[in-house]
């Protein structure tokens, strides 16, 4: 069990990276705003159910409930992440951020 929850975490550190890797690349926010959208509610929901795997080593009923709360919270982030992201997008969309285009110099 103990290294299923490293397996996940480890996965988890590698999307964030990727992520962050895609912030720093790509050209707009529109494209940044996804890679972060999208990396993000993986690699947080792949750590979160890593550390409550890790947290039933010792299986008792508190720890039980503990990684319930947990798994939880990973609900939570998936679900809220990718709304918080649209909400950002056509913000930006209404205030005028314009997209990218091939051909286009970056600001």
């Amino acid at each position: 069990m103990t290294l299923v929850a490293m397996l996940l975490i480890l996965a988890g550190l590698f999307f964030f990276a990727i992520g962050v890797l895609g912030i720093l690349r790509f050209p707009d926010f529109y494209s940044r705003l996804h890679a972060a959208g999208k990396s993000d509610s993986l690699a947080s929901v792949l750590v979160i159910v890593g550390v409550a795997l890790y947290n039933l080593h010792d299986f008792s009923f508190a720890n039980v409930l503990v990684s319930l709360k947990i798994l939880l919270i990973a609900v939570f982030i998936y679900v809220a992440s990718p709304t918080a992201t649209h909400a950002l997008t056509r913000t930006a969309l209404v205030l005028g951020i314009e997209p990218w285009e091939k051909g286009k110099k970056r600001r």
